[in-house]
C-alpha cells in the first residue's frame, strides 16, 4: 500500500503524474520523465505515476497491462493504480498526462504540463516540470507555477 504521506516524509519533493498506458502524449513524455527521475532522485525527489482510468471503460489500462507497460518502458519510478479514482479527484486531475509537484509539506507548488510539446519530445523548448523541480529544490520561486495541462485523453471515469 502506498501513502502520499510516506513519500512526503522521505523526499524533499514529489512529482505526481496522472498517466495511462495507451495515451500517445504519455508515451512521448516517458523518456523525459525517466530522465527527470534519474537527474533529481539524488537530490531528494521522486516521481509517482498514477493510472486512474477505469479499466472496465479502458481495458488497456488494467493492472496487468500496467505491469507490461512498466516492463516495456523500463520505468524507474513507481506506477500505481487508483482503482477508486479518489486520488485523481482529490488532485483535480482531468487529463493524461497531467503533472502535480508537491513540496515536503504536501503543498502544491506546480501543476500542469510536463513540457510544451508532448507529441514531439525532440522539439521541447519549455520543460515546465523539470524547471519547477529544479527551482523547488534550490528554494527558488517556481515560475510558472501553473500551466494548462496538454494531454491526449481525459481520465476515463467510472460510470
Amino acid at each position: 500500500v502506498h501513502h502520499l504521506a510516506r513519500y512526503l516524509e522521505k523526499y524533499r519533493a514529489v512529482g505526481v503524474i496522472f498517466m495511462c498506458n495507451q495515451c500517445p502524449y504519455v508515451k512521448g513524455c516517458i523518456d523525459h520523465l525517466k530522465q527527470i527521475q534519474a537527474d533529481f532522485e539524488s537530490e531528494g525527489f521522486t516521481l509517482i505515476g498514477i493510472n486512474a482510468n477505469d479499466a472496465s471503460v479502458c481495458p488497456e489500462d488494467s493492472f496487468e497491462n500496467m505491469v507490461s507497460f512498466c516492463d516495456e518502458y523500463q520505468l524507474n519510478f513507481p506506477y500505481l493504480r487508483d482503482p477508486t479514482q479518489d486520488v485523481a479527484k482529490s488532485f483535480g486531475a482531468e487529463i493524461t498526462p497531467q503533472a502535480f509537484l508537491l513540496d515536503d509539506k504536501g503543498v502544491l507548488r506546480y501543476s500542469g504540463s510536463i513540457n510544451d510539446n508532448p507529441q514531439a519530445p525532440q522539439l521541447v523548448q519549455m520543460a515546465y516540470l523539470r524547471n519547477a523541480i529544479a527551482s523547488l529544490l534550490k528554494g527558488e520561486q517556481i515560475n510558472p507555477s501553473q500551466t494548462e495541462p496538454v494531454g491526449y485523453s481525459s481520465i476515463k471515469w467510472r460510470p
